[in-house]
């Protein structure tokens, strides 16, 4: 289920975890892409859909 389900809520909770992605990467012992990469976008879009 999404906890985000509209767009502002879902850009709003995607920018959000773009910008905390560090401390993700940090807690699930990964190194952070540094210029991003596919991966990395689609992580934050499975995340923005849950994230507050």
């Amino acid at each position: 289920m999404w906890e985000n389900a509209g767009l502002p809520s879902f850009l709003e909770a995607l920018a959000g975890w773009i910008g905390d992605a560090d401390g993700w990467y940090t807690n699930s012992g990964l190194e952070m892409p540094s210029g991003g990469d596919w991966k990395f976008f689609a992580r934050a879009l499975q995340a923005a859909t849950v994230y507050e």
